[in-house]
C-alpha cells in the first residue's frame, strides 16, 4: 500500500533478498524496497519495505489476501475504507491490518512515504494487544496497537534514518523487541502452512483430526490468532492463488481456470470474485489492463486496482 501512508505493493507473499524498483511512466515514480527479516521473524514475516514517491493513482482498491500488515506512515495522512458499510478513515501514523476478508479502499497523498511489514496471516498476533479478531476488517492505526510515545519514537527515528536500508533495519529491531510468546501460535502457523500449501485446497476436517484438537479449539484459535476461521483462511489463498494464475494480457479460459481451482463451476466462481473484489471477473480483467495500459511495468503492479 502507500503513501504517507500505505500502499500494499503487489501483494506478493514472499520477497526472498533485497529489491529495489523503480515505477514505470510516472513524472516522479515510485521507489520500493524490499527485504526478508533474519530468524526468528522469518517464521511470522514475509518482508519489510520502504515505499516511497508517487503512487499510479489517487485512491487503489485492494482485494483480500491471506496475509497482515503494518505500515508506519512517514508523510501526509492517508486514508482508508474497510468495506462499504464503514466510514473511510484518516490514519497519519500509519495503519494495522489484520487478515481482511473485504476489499480496502486506501486514498493516497501526493507524495507518499512509508516503511511496512507484510505478514503471514499468523504473524501478526505477537505484536498484537488484542485477539486479531477485533480488528477483523477494521484498521487501527500503529499508536491504537503500540501507544503514542513508542509510535511518535519510531516515526522520527524512521524519518531520519540514512536510506530505506536503514529504515528497515530500524524497522526489523523494533519487531524483535517487541517479539513475545504468544499461546496456541504453533498449532496456527502449522494448520495455516499446510492450508497455504495446497492453495486453500484441504478440508478443514482432515487438519482437525491432524492436529488433534476440536473443530471449536481450532477456529477459536484461528479467530484469535488470524481474526479468521480456518475455513476463510483456506477460502482466501484459494482465490488469492486463482487470482495470481491470470494473464491479464493473455487469453483467458474462465471454465478452464474455475475448474482447476477447485470452484463448483462458473457460477460459484463469479460469486467468489464478486465477494473479495466487488467486480464481476471480466470487470477485474478490464482495470487490472488499465493499469498495465497506464503504468506498464510499475512496482506496484499485481494486486492492487485502480478505484478512480
Amino acid at each position: 500500500m502507500i503513501g504517507a501512508g500505505a500502499m500494499l505493493p503487489a501483494a506478493r507473499l514472499d520477497h526472498p533478498g533485497v529489491r529495489c524498483r523503480r515505477g514505470v511512466g510516472d513524472a516522479l515514480g515510485v521507489e520500493y524496497v524490499s527485504r526478508g527479516p533474519r530468524p526468528p521473524l522469518d517464521g511470522l514475516i514475509d518482508d519489510l519495505y520502504y515505499l516511497g514517491g508517487a503512487p499510479p493513482y489517487a485512491r487503489l482498491t485492494l482485494p483480500p489476501m491471506p496475509a497482515a500488515l503494518i505500515i508506519v506512515n512517514l508523510g501526509a495522512p492517508f486514508r482508508i475504507r474497510a468495506g462499504t458499510d464503514i466510514e473511510t478513515a484518516e490514519y497519519a501514523d500509519g495503519c494495522v491490518v489484520t487478515m481482511p476478508t473485504r476489499a480496502l479502499g486506501f486514498g493516497y497523498p501526493l507524495p507518499t512515504r512509508s516503511v511496512g511489514v507484510h505478514f503471514k496471516p499468523w504473524g501478526l498476533a505477537p505484536f498484537l494487544p488484542m485477539p486479531a479478531a477485533e480488528l477483523c476488517d477494521r484498521p487501527v492505526t500503529v499508536e491504537q496497537v503500540w501507544g503514542r510515545p513508542a509510535t511518535a519514537e519510531l516515526r522520527d527515528r524512521l524519518a531520519t534514518a540514512d536510506g530505506p536500508h536503514e529504515m528497515l533495519t530500524l524497522l526489523e529491531e523494533e519487531l524483535m523487541r517487541r517479539l513475545c510468546e504468544t499461546a496456541g501460535l504453533g498449532l496456527v502457523r502449522h494448520t495455516s502452512s499446510v492450508i497455504a500449501a495446497s492453495r486453500g485446497a484441504v478440508a478443514i476436517g482432515d487438519l482437525r483430526v491432524a492436529a488433534g484438537v476440536s473443530s471449536t479449539h481450532l477456529a477459536q484459535r484461528f479467530k484469535e490468532l488470524i481474526g479468521v476461521t480456518p475455513k476463510r483462511l483456506a477460502r482466501t489463498y484459494r482465490f488469492a492463488a486463482t487470482v495470481f494464475a491470470i494473464d491479464p494480457a493473455g487469453p483467458i479460459d474462465w471454465a478452464d481456470l474455475a475448474g482447476d481451482a477447485g470452484y463448483f463451476d462458473q457460477a460459484h466462481f463469479g460469486h467468489e470474485f464478486r465477494a473479495f473484489t466487488g467486480l464481476t471477473p471480466a470487470r477485474y480483467i478490464e482495470v487490472r489492463q488499465r493499469f498495465l495500459r497506464e503504468h506498464p511495468g510499475h512496482a506496484l503492479d499485481g494486486w492492487p486496482l485502480p478505484a478512480d
